[in-house]
């Protein structure tokens, strides 16, 4: 019972409580993005926001999630049932799962694997099964219309984000996002990849579908999108899953680009204020950066998205990681075979 305990159960117990570590707060911080976007909405449009329920409004959040919990879940009439509850599920379990492998702090992370970064990648990739099966379950043309656009979409600008991906990479000299991090203890990747983290930023918001990339939910063509036949809390899943990758491409942003949870400069009195701390102000900056551009860009036009990614994002990122792999072979920096 004793190696019981110490090879299997009490490691188990651990990554869960881990986990639960994660989670809850992540869980916290989505419903709380979500009064941070109306109130920074509001105040670019010069209104109040959410004000009434709770002090400042701050259980505004609270408040809508209870209303979407105890409303009626409706499934149309020739929907596949299953499929079509399945669907946001996964959109909101890949979500979470992709945190396993954000470190916080040396050795602060769930799974410290040497491969993190793919994982990374391959959760993101993952995301657009949620969307197609959503808008096909639904047996709508406007969902499947939407579900078509949001995985061409999707497809398109990850093409973009590999190969900034690889650039950052031969600049780290590793997979593993803990010593991606460390590699930047003398400056951050974004300045000498300046180029890179711009079109990774416009890349993960047309990844996540933000504003102005919010092409699948154009209301006056296709409605809402591959989410118009849901409610209640399927729909909330969906909700509860873009935010959740909005502060996932935010935490990818601040480790590959903003040093983690590397304080600025790496001098007092910064170096004072805890790691963990760094890497939430970090994220909360890119997030803030995410509503910002909501309130202030347009839309895009379908053919400009498509333009932008293709003709755009993907020559450009590939000649400068061309460039980059040739200035770091020239340097001596990359080992020659």
């Amino acid at each position: 019972m004793a190696n019981f305990w110490t090879g299997y159960a009490w490691p188990t117990v651990i990554t869960a409580i881990e986990v639960v570590i994660v989670v809850v707060p992540l869980l916290l911080a989505i419903a709380m993005l979500t009064y941070a976007e109306r109130k920074v909405l509001a105040f670019s449009q010069l209104r109040k926001g959410p004000n009434v329920v709770g002090p400042f409004g701050l259980l505004q959040p609270f408040a809508d999630g209870l209303k979407l919990l105890v409303k009626e879940t409706i499934v149309p009439s020739g929907a596949n049932r299953v499929v079509f509850v399945v669907a946001p599920l996964i959109t909101f379990t890949l979500a979470l799962v992709a945190w396993a492998v954000i470190p916080f702090d040396p050795g602060v992370v769930i799974a410290n694997i040497n491969v993190g970064i793919l994982y990374l990648f391959a959760i993101s990739s993952l995301g657009v099964y949620g969307i197609i099966l959503a808008g096909w379950a639904s047996n709508s043309r406007y969902a499947f219309l939407g579900a078509l656009r949001s995985a061409a979409q999707m497809v398109s600008y990850e093409v973009a984000i590999g190969f900034v991906l690889v650039t950052v990479l031969l600049c780290a000299g590793s997979l593993n996002l803990t010593e991606i991090v460390e590699a930047q203890r003398h400056i951050w990747f974004a300045i000498p990849l300046l180029p890179m983290f711009v079109i990774f930023f416009i890349s993960a918001l047309a990844e996540t579908g933000r504003a102005p990339f919010d092409l699948p939910e154009g209301e006056t063509e296709i409605v809402a999108g591959y989410f118009v036949e849901y409610s209640s809390m399927t729909f909330a899943l969906f909700y509860l899953g873009e935010y959740g990758n909005m502060i996932l491409m935010s935490a990818m942003t601040s480790v590959l680009f903003l040093g983690g949870w590397l304080a600025p400069f790496g001098v007092a009195p910064f170096t004072w204020v805890p790691g963990p701390i760094w890497f939430a102000l970090k994220i909360a900056f890119v997030l803030f950066c995410f509503l910002w551009v909501r309130a202030t860009f347009p839309r895009f036009r379908y053919d400009q998205l498509m333009r932008l990614g293709w003709k755009v994002f993907l020559p450009f990122s590939l000649l400068w990681l061309v460039l980059t792999a040739g200035v770091l072979t020239a340097a001596g920096w990359l080992p020659q075979r």
